[in-house]
């Protein structure tokens, strides 16, 4: 009696199907690219350039208490007039008072306080004596970004005979805003050119090196499509584009290469057109298609982060990685059977273009693997000497210095700081629920404005300023609220900053006549955001963790290479993080990255972005490697044979496809905005250390001294592999 074949794996059945229906799968996807692309363009305008704090914290709390109870919110713009003349000529007041005037006819703006028609208080007076400061309030509910950019459009230069600097929150985030989208052009403009070149080499033939922008192009309009469909319901950050594009072009670089070299192969070894797309998709599809799912389950972990803009890079990167795989399994095998043997043509290379067994990365890690812990020892050295900076570690985020230092808003922000004694535009908001008395609260801003770093404080009733009471409070009768009342602190130091932070922390601190303290403002919502990041960051460790020892276990069975996979990991985050703080921190390297202010910090939002987005594609290599490794080990070759005759397979396409990627990465360095450089940075040196070093010496070594026990497992887990495990079948 014949045994029985095994059943075809869904793999199988589902290649044949494209190759039967090849056409149908053409022409869905034309269709389907037209309809995305119709519909995902829209996404665009209901992106938004905030989202860097913290929606679960204090200073959220006491926004939402400002906007609700008080009808007022931080300032969005902060104004600095100078006329021809001092600034109390009657010149300048006339012009100065039409100005605030015009300002407050303006849609969504509230409140606007100015030197001129507040009081001619000291403390909007410039030190030069012919400036005067005007803050402007939004109505609450609107959007603070679009007003300032209203605001500065309308405004902002010369305007009846007053020279006029806009900065303060919104109008330094709309140039944030308006600089990102640039950027993203020009980076675009750059990668692709680079990229197809680069293409035409590593494919070697015209026809194939079209073939990732496919996968790219529905990775990319479908993942917009899903984004603006995410915007109904929540805020999405204009800063997921970047990843979006980077990723869908990167992606579909990736799995096109991957499946297309296994193609080739199996052409070169004399299966039909038909067989050799069916092995592709059972073998490299299926490497693709759990890659995918790692990708997007390691991107989604950034969903923990309370700040929406870390929040929108998980919807962008489950959205691209997701469509990237869609796109992979169904155009490239229905192209792949159309073309047949014509994949090749117009080819660029001379010789055969099918991958060879024997090569440059077989002798490589059968070199390395003859004395492997000389090799082994001294990777793991290199990649902690490049750690070695992160020692010294300092976190900031984003404020005006993250943009061009001739940038009008950054201009601004610079021209107020240096005539004005306090940071009027970002003010302490403390808010005390059920306060004692006013007298009480007259005594409690006494003592608040001795702390060092306060410039003044206004309760309902006074101004006070080192001790002194200045006189009423000219704006505080709508400073009681039921049980609420508000207190206002004006400091000189910067709020985006650690000193910022501290001070915020030492009002929180500080004894009040109230039942309780809550403290916002700028500086504090700084502070939140900074612990809301450290403070999640073990969840999304712990995520990640678990998915990459889960899938790779299930992948495997083995106990050995999923530990092994998650400590290089973390070895190459590591050496990125040191040579980031080395680069961006000590302001190094400037003729690769560009001009930039250096602040002494590393963006935390964008180190919790490298880290995510450098882990992901460390493990889509890692799957790439050890799918061919797994397949050599279980037909019955060595670990060193197995090892070797995989990183043959997959090198060139690691290699390939991660300089190709960190190119694409890498054209964020020609963006204006700081935070954008150092994502690019970061990325692109974490893919290419992981590509080069970490696979082509740390896993073929690492694999040689462990031998066969990479593939061990106790019995009990071996069980459960068998039940559970993704396997052929």
């Amino acid at each position: 009696m014949s045994q029985e074949s095994p059943a075809p794996s869904i793999f199988e059945r589902y290649a044949r199907l494209v190759v039967r229906r090849r056409k149908a799968f053409l022409i869905g996807y034309v269709v389907a690219v037209i309809a995305l692309g119709a519909v995902g363009v829209q996404v665009l305008p209901a992106l938004k350039a905030e989202g860097f704090n913290n929606g679960n914290s204090q200073s959220a709390e006491v926004a939402q208490l400002l906007q609700k109870d008080f009808k007022t919110s931080q300032p969005l713009a902060v104004m600095g007039a100078t006329g021809k003349g001092k600034i109390d000529s009657d010149e300048t007041t006339k012009a100065a008072k039409q100005l605030v005037k015009e300002i407050a006819a303006q849609p969504g703006v509230g409140d606007v306080m100015s030197y001129w028609t507040s009081g001619k208080p000291d403390e909007l007076k410039g030190r030069d004596g012919r400036t005067g400061e005007i803050l402007v309030y939004g109505k609450p509910g609107v959007d603070s970004i679009a007003i300032a950019k209203e605001l500065t459009t309308r405004f902002d230069g010369s305007h009846n005979g007053l020279e006029i600097h806009i900065a303060g929150f919104g109008a330094v985030f709309n140039a944030v805003d308006g600089r990102v989208r640039e950027d993203l052009a020009k980076a675009e403009m750059i990668a692709i050119p680079i990229t197809l070149l680069l293409l035409l080499f590593v494919f070697g033939s015209l026809v194939a090196a079209g073939l990732p922008f496919l996968v790219a192009l529905i990775g990319i309009l479908g993942s917009f499509t899903l984004l603006l469909v995410v915007t109904q319901v929540t805020d999405v950050s204009v800063f997921a584009l970047n990843l979006v594009t980077a990723l869908g072009l990167g992606l579909g670089i990736d799995y096109a290469l991957l499946m297309i070299n296994r193609f080739r192969e199996e052409l070169h070894r004399g299966a039909t057109t038909e067989d050799a797309v069916v092995t592709t998709v059972r073998t490299a599809g299926k490497t693709v298609f759990i890659s995918g799912i790692t990708v997007a389950f390691t991107l989604a972990s950034l969903v923990v982060f309370p700040q929406y803009f870390l929040k929108s890079f998980a919807y962008a990167g489950v959205a691209v990685s997701l469509m990237a795989v869609l796109g992979a399994l169904t155009i490239i095998p229905a192209m792949l059977a159309i073309l047949g043997p014509n994949v090749n043509r117009l080819k660029l290379l001379r010789g055969d273009l099918s991958p060879r067994d024997d090569g440059i990365w077989s002798r490589l890690a059968r070199t390395t693997m003859r004395r492997p812990l000389p090799y082994l020892l001294g990777g793991v050295v290199i990649m902690l000497v490049l750690a070695y900076p992160a020692m010294s570690l300092v976190v900031g985020q984003i404020d005006d210095r993250a943009l061009p230092v001739e940038d009008r808003a950054a201009v601004s922000s610079r021209y107020l700081d240096e005539r004005f004694p306090g940071f009027d535009g970002a003010p302490y908001e403390i808010l005390l629920r059920n306060p004692e008395s006013t007298a009480a609260l007259t005594g409690y801003a006494r003592d608040l404005s001795k702390l060092p770093g306060v410039t003044r404080v206004s309760t309902p009733d006074t101004i006070v300023a080192k001790g002194d009471v200045l006189g009423p409070n000219p704006a505080g009768k709508s400073w009681f609220k039921d049980h609420l009342a508000r207190v206002v602190v004006i400091g000189d130091v910067p709020p985006r900053d650690d000193r910022g932070v501290a001070l915020a922390d030492s009002l929180r601190n500080y004894p009040a006549p109230a039942t309780q303290v809550l403290v916002g403002g700028i500086a504090a919502e700084y502070g939140d955001s900074n612990n809301g990041i450290v403070g999640n960051t073990w969840i999304v460790a712990l995520w990640i963790g678990l998915t990459t020892l889960l899938i790779i276990f299930l992948y495997t069975g083995s106990v050995l290479l999923p530990i092994k996979a998650l400590l290089l990991n973390i070895l190459s985050l590591a050496a990125t993080l040191g040579v980031l703080v080395w680069v961006f921190q000590y302001g190094r390297l400037q003729w690769l990255t560009g001009d930039y202010v250096v602040t002494g910090t590393v963006d935390l939002s964008s180190l919790a972005l490298v880290a995510v987005i450098a882990f992901a594609l460390s493990m889509d290599y890692e799957l790439f490697l050890l799918s061919r490794i797994k397949e050599e080990h279980e037909a019955g070759h060595n670990t060193v044979d197995s090892v070797a005759f995989g990183l043959q397979r997959t090198g060139r396409i690691i290699t390939a496809a991660a300089l190709l990627i960190a190119i694409v990465f890498a054209a964020f360095l020609s963006s204006g905005v700081t935070n954008i450089k150092q994502l690019g940075f970061g990325a692109a040196f974490a893919i290419l250390i992981d590509a080069t070093l970490v696979r082509s010496i740390l896993v073929p070594t690492f694999m040689r001294v462990a031998g066969e026990a990479n593939w061990w497992a106790p019995a009990w887990l071996r069980r459960i592999h068998d039940r559970i495990g993704i396997s052929e079948e």
